[in-house]
């Protein structure tokens, strides 16, 4: 008996020790500031944006790829509405990468609404993605290990204190225009795609964060002609229906989001651009407002960054 359990004693001792030296390691590692300095990637940078903002100031959260940040403009929202949001989305993002921007995020804020943007429901992943992402949350050293070169005295014992904000709020502004052939866009079918089995997981995990956090989850597809389909559209529909979710599918809401397909799209359909955005911001914003009865924050001095910020967004878009 005593030889079985030595064994198994020194395994646990071992990764006890492990887990001891990659806690430490993962505080060592872990950047003090948001800023691109303190060893943010690009995409991570602006997603994390909503760490510099004031604690519980966010009312409405978006996850989801580069379909939400060239399709949603809170800096238009809180012009027309004075509620906040900010978008927490990067490219391709995978379903566990959008669960893990939303738990970060709520670790500080509390929004009334969650949007979760649909494309990347259907983007597949593999098993050992998601634990390996699972894992870089854990232990936050596997996630910013490239940073050792950058290391500094304050590392060792400074606290944490996230200071940068993005003045757009996680949209991406892109002007350029290449039209699509929208001749077959979202005709209509009785077929329906399944969603991956790992990202139905994922799913109810978001779903029961939002739950716990008291946060109404609703789903958008924002308008695509190359993502978006009358099969993904069904499907969507049914889990909607199935969960009790709201389910907003602005590629059937032409009357309500006129998308030119001509000069609405940077890509070829593949992503809306400014004038795009515009459109979809302009209902989504309406939508929110008087559906969530958002509060209009314009007059409370606690928002003043958010007016000078709206004058660097109008800056930005008007060239």
């Amino acid at each position: 008996m005593k030889t079985c359990i030595l064994p198994l004693a020194k395994g646990a001792c071992f990764l006890s020790l492990l887990c001891a030296l990659l806690l430490a390691a993962s505080f060592l590692f872990m950047p003090k500031n948001n800023h691109k300095a303190f060893g943010m990637g690009n995409d991570e940078l602006v997603a994390g944006g909503i760490l510099g903002e004031r604690e519980n100031s966010i009312d409405v959260l978006v996850v989801g790829d580069s379909e939400a940040y060239s399709s949603i403009s809170p800096m238009q929202m809180w012009d027309e509405h004075g509620f906040t949001s900010y978008l927490c989305s990067t490219g391709g993002q995978p379903l566990y990468d959008s669960h893990r921007f939303l738990r970060q995020a709520l670790e500080h804020q509390s929004p009334k609404v969650v949007i979760l943007e649909t494309n990347a429901i259907f983007r597949p992943y593999k098993l050992s993605d998601y634990l390996a992402s699972r894992a870089k949350s854990l232990f936050s050293v596997l996630r910013y290990h490239d940073r050792w070169k950058a290391l500094t005295v304050n590392d060792l014992s400074g606290p944490m204190g996230y200071t940068w904000t993005d003045d757009l709020k996680g949209y991406r502004y892109n002007p350029k225009a290449a039209a699509a052939d929208a001749r077959r866009h979202m005709l209509p079918s009785e077929e329906m795609q399944e969603i991956p089995p790992l990202n139905r997981v994922c799913l109810r995990e978001m779903l029961d964060l939002c739950e716990e956090r008291g946060a109404q989850l609703i789903l958008v597809s924002t308008p695509s002609t190359l993502n978006w389909n009358y099969p993904r559209h069904n499907t969507i529909a049914a889990f909607a229906a199935e969960n009790g979710l709201t389910y907003l599918d602005l590629n059937l809401m032409t009357d309500k989001v006129p998308i030119d397909w001509k000069t609405d799209t940077r890509d070829k359909g593949d992503h809306l651009n400014y004038s795009g955005a515009v459109k979809v911001t302009g209902f989504l914003g309406q939508y929110l407002k008087q559906t969530f009865d958002l509060p209009d924050n314009r007059m409370d001095d606690a928002y003043a960054s958010w007016h000078s910020a709206l004058l660097r967004y109008r800056n930005t878009v008007s060239g």
